[in-house]
């Protein structure tokens, strides 16, 4: 398949993902006018976190504006495995957005929980408790897959596992909150996945 269908299908995913994360998280902001204090889960980690993070966006627009910048990353990989890729992407846009319904004015993009903050056991939530690194974990590899290059597959894994190092000190400051109501609530939710058996 020409490599430009992808591209076109990778800057309207982006866009589309984008739009939803600014409005979720600024209704939330404004709604909720706490100051965030982005430093705690660790500055060493919140750097290396938003570097991965933008060279995985970083390299997703370079790729959308002249895949040849970053050609000499580039992977050979079958139409149907970017094919799928695409399946992934649009199969993670609804889950995301049923994540941040649910997630209401709660979300923030730290480990710091809102002054206000409710424990959200509806929607995803009712399952895994980390449901937006699944969702977005999801579409980014979908995006990657799309794109068949090397570097921005690998900044999109350094940053998801940067996000799974950070997992535990998010736990930590919702177990400050909210005490035994979230430790139960650990108990019959898979960190990411769905348990099994409750």
């Amino acid at each position: 398949m020409n490599d430009n269908i992808f591209r076109i299908f990778t800057l309207a995913l982006l866009l589309v993902a984008f739009s939803i994360s600014v409005y979720f998280r600024s209704r939330a902001q404004s709604t909720g006018g706490d100051k965030i204090d982005r430093t705690r889960e660790g500055v060493p980690l919140m750097v290396m976190l938003r570097l991965a993070g933008l060279g995985l966006w970083g390299g997703l627009l370079l790729y959308v504006i002249n895949p040849d910048w970053l050609g000499f990353a580039a992977v050979e990989l079958p139409d149907a495995l970017r094919l799928f890729g695409l399946a992934l992407a649009l199969i993670g846009l609804p889950l995301l957005i049923w994540m941040f319904r649910s997630l209401g004015n709660n979300i923030t993009d730290t480990v710091q929980t809102r002054q206000n903050a409710q424990l959200v056991v509806r929607g995803p939530y009712r399952y895994i408790r980390h449901p937006l690194y699944s969702f977005g974990a999801l579409f980014f590899v979908g995006l990657m897959l799309m794109t068949a290059n090397a570097l921005i597959l690998i900044c999109g894994v350094i940053a998801l596992a940067l996000l799974i190092l950070r997992t535990p000190a998010e736990e930590e400051q919702l177990v400050a909150k909210f005490g035994d109501s979230y430790r139960d609530y650990m108990g019959r939710t898979g960190r990411f996945l769905p348990k099994l058996s409750r």
